[in-house]
């Protein structure tokens, strides 16, 4: 999803997923991810639900800045609707090959629109574990925070379906952009990182 960005000078480290303990909570999970990271003079980058848990790990180290991309920072970001269906806790029910089917509704909400985009989509779909999917979609909408880290910089698209810019206090409103902006208005998003780098 970064793949069209450009940080030239910096050294850029992915953090890799891991797979979710039973039972495990979202802050004991960014617990154990944070133990990959050395660097607490570091930038945090977080994507969609990486960006819900990067907001998790800026209570356990401190960094010089976090930018949220297509993202939530708090209970209240995320809209009512995925916070019903947590308290309903409906997600149980549905059968893995709903959640993980890919289609033209699937490319619209994402905003998906190319071939290599919708290719990539079904690339991320397919490869994610069913546990963690499962998992990951349970913490979004159970998600009780209602706190943040000041050095936080929301960069939220006005076409985003999945979490609408509405529902989001952001600090940058980038015009056209979807859940997928990171790929297709990759520039104007790495404009906006730069300019808040220090």
């Amino acid at each position: 999803m970064f793949q069209n960005f450009s940080f030239e000078g910096f050294e850029v480290v992915h953090i890799d997923w891991i797979l979710p303990l039973e039972n495990e909570t979202l802050q004991n999970y960014a617990l154990r991810i944070s133990e990959n990271i050395k660097d607490e003079n570091a930038i945090l980058i977080g994507l969609s639900f990486g960006g819900i848990l990067s907001v998790e790990i800026s209570k356990i180290k401190k960094f010089k800045k976090i930018f949220l991309l297509s993202s939530a920072k708090t209970k209240s970001e995320i809209p009512f609707y995925y916070r019903l269906i947590g308290k309903l806790n409906l997600l149980k029910k549905l059968p893995n090959s709903i959640l993980k089917r890919v289609n033209s509704l699937t490319y619209l909400v994402f905003g998906a629109k190319t071939n290599a985009e919708k290719s990539l989509l079904e690339d991320i779909v397919r490869n994610t574990d069913n546990i963690f999917l499962k998992w990951a979609l349970h913490q979004i909408m159970n998600w009780k925070n209602e706190n943040y880290s000041e050095n936080i910089v929301h960069i939220q698209g006005d076409s985003d379906l999945i979490l609408p810019h509405n529902f989001i206090k952001y600090d940058y409103l980038i015009k056209g952009g979807t859940h997928f902006m990171t790929l297709n208005q990759s520039k104007e998003i790495e404009i906006i990182i730069m300019g808040n780098w220090l």
